[in-house]
């Protein structure tokens, strides 16, 4: 982790010294133990803030497209011939590369428009797991030491491996190397265990239609409508959503809870071959709800019906852009299919 520290700090500051990026987005210690939080680094004198560990959990694929759109707008009333391109370097991991590879493919930006420094990852920590096992208590100092979090809380000192508070989808994670880099800061990763990796969409698989949707209906009941899950998530970025569109308006905006419901599922249903499984929207959900199970079935169907994963390949068209003449079309005659 050190070396791939030092080498994206110095990458940075050689890429703001030249002035090849306008501004990198990457992760910086929190003011909080154990924790990171995005940076955006403007100067070559600020690329030492960068930190690169297990406690960097945000996609920063968010951000990059936001700040791209936003230079974008304001470029609008410029003539063409005065226009500038902001180009944003990023802190890349395997999910976050995936979610840039989405971008790219949907046409939202060039890949001009990117600097993609690629860091190799061993998954982050899961705050809610390690909550659980201080049993609640306020982490006063810590520190990760090799493979083991060292904390000090009020009823003393306490060591947790940190694979037993490593984020669920880290565990299983089957892309955590970037699939598209202009610059690797150190060693690919080693490969994570996936063999479990649909085991929750298997049993989910075995329950009947009305087991499913009783389930989901009791995990939708949690759900207090915050919109926190669309806003974390990479994949969404409609200027206007359909949840507050009012001409047509597809969803209501009460507490009833079929409108919980309907957004809940027409999101997850534009997610199809786009969710790379990086647990941004469960982990800012602040009712725990859990939308991963439904996400992943999205996602072994889409493996299983077009063999494609999403955000792979980025001279891959995304599964629903996609056109085979081999395709046997047979959910047309057989709607359902089992899937």
């Amino acid at each position: 982790m050190e070396k791939v520290e030092k080498k994206l700090r110095e990458e940075a500051k050689k890429l703001l010294a030249e002035k090849k990026v306008d501004v990198i987005v990457g992760y910086e210690a929190g003011t909080l133990p154990l924790t990171a939080t995005p940076v955006f680094i403007t100067t070559p004198e600020e690329a030492d803030k960068l930190v690169w560990n297990s406690f960097c959990q945000h996609n920063l694929a968010k951000y990059v497209h936001d700040l791209i759109m936003a230079n974008r707008d304001s470029q609008k009333r410029l003539k063409p011939e005065d226009r500038k391109r902001k180009v944003v370097g990023v802190v890349t991991k395997g999910c976050t590369s995936r979610s840039l590879v989405i971008h790219l493919q949907e046409r939202q930006y060039e890949r001009l428009d990117t600097v993609i420094l690629g860091v190799p990852c061993t998954g982050y920590m899961d705050r809610k797991k390690l909550a659980a096992k201080l049993g609640g208590e306020d982490i006063l100092e810590g520190s990760l030491d090799g493979a083991n979090l060292k904390i000090k809380t009020a009823s003393g000192e306490k060591t947790i491996a940190l694979k037993e508070v490593l984020a669920e989808n880290c565990l299983t994670c089957r892309i955590n190397n970037p699939v598209i880099s202009d610059a690797m800061m150190g060693e690919p990763a080693p490969a994570m265990d996936t063999a479990a990796e649909y085991a929750g969409v298997d049993e989910f698989e075995k329950l009947t239609p009305e087991e499913r949707w009783a389930y989901f209906k009791k995990e939708m009941a949690k759900c207090i409508r915050c919109a926190a899950c669309r806003q974390a998530c990479p994949s969404c970025y409609c200027k206007v959503c359909f949840a507050e569109q009012s001409m047509p308006q597809w969803v209501g905006i009460s507490e009833d809870p079929s409108d919980t419901q309907v957004f809940q599922f027409m999101r997850m249903f534009h997610m199809v071959g786009r969710c790379v499984d990086c647990g941004s929207c469960i982990s800012v959900c602040p009712m725990g709800v859990d939308l991963r199970k439904f996400l992943k079935k999205l996602d072994k169907d889409c493996v299983t019906l077009f063999s494609q994963r999403a955000g792979e390949k980025i001279d891959f068209p995304a599964p629903l852009q996609d056109q085979r003449m081999d395709d046997k079309e047979e959910f047309i005659y057989s709607p359902g299919g089992g899937h």
